[in-house]
């Protein structure tokens, strides 16, 4: 049986990638998608309508990075309006000489690179930031990662009606506030309401995520640790 739904799940446009199996490492999310497993080799939509849950959306892509680009590749990220700060990237174990900026003056321009981009098999992943694309540009998109197996990202600043596009995967990320530990100052770590709202052949749903030690944890989770920590103090 589980033979069988492979199959039917390859001829529904989703294959399993030929670079071997990459552990994002979050845990019950991979339950979402098909044969638990994150759809490489695909378009993965991120809408935001409002810029917060854009910067909330680019620190959530740049972990999911951090497990892709492996053995010295790279990625593109492609904007007309660069908000990342390259330094930072090492907060996601990312070298900042991995992931390529590419900037240019309009959205017509992103699309072609994108296209391009997506196009080259040796590259780890391609992440575009747009804000209006239709059915017709976003099914050429996913047809150049079918065929060169390169995971696309969108970053989708979309202020108006959403329209539907030819992407595997819909999220919306938004940020979480972080609990802080007693008597230990500053900011915490990032931490995410994630909101999967479509995934091909899978199943959508809603987590509250953290990075921390370099990987994502539940914060549910999180909290019952920190319950079951206090409870052996008390004894």
């Amino acid at each position: 049986m589980q033979d069988l739904q492979k199959q039917i799940i390859s001829l529904r446009s989703f294959k399993p990638s030929v670079r071997g199996d990459v552990n994002i490492g979050w845990g019950s999310v991979d339950d979402a998608f098909p044969n638990k497993c994150f759809p490489l080799g695909a378009i993965h939509e991120f809408v935001n309508d409002h810029d917060d849950a854009v910067v909330a959306s680019s620190g959530f892509i740049c972990a999911i990075l951090s497990a892709l680009i492996q053995k010295n590749r790279v990625a593109f990220w492609i904007s007309s309006c660069r908000k990342i700060f390259p330094p930072a990237l090492t907060f996601f174990n990312i070298e900042p000489d991995r992931i390529i900026f590419i900037d240019l003056k309009n959205e017509k321009e992103i699309l072609w690179v994108l296209e391009e981009s997506l196009k080259c098999d040796g590259l780890a992943a391609v992440v575009g930031e747009i804000n209006e694309i239709s059915f017709t540009a976003s099914r050429r998109l996913q047809l150049a990662t079918e065929q060169s197996r390169v995971t696309g990202f969108l970053l989708r600043h979309a202020h108006s009606k959403l329209n539907t596009i030819a992407s595997v995967s819909r999220w919306r990320i938004d940020h979480f506030p972080t609990a802080l530990e007693e008597g230990f100052p500053g900011v915490g770590f990032p931490c995410w309401n994630v909101e999967l709202e479509k995934i091909r052949n899978g199943k959508p749903g809603k987590w509250q995520l953290e990075w921390s030690a370099g990987k994502f944890r539940h914060i549910a989770s999180l909290h019952d640790q920190l319950l079951e920590d206090e409870k052996r103090k008390t004894g």
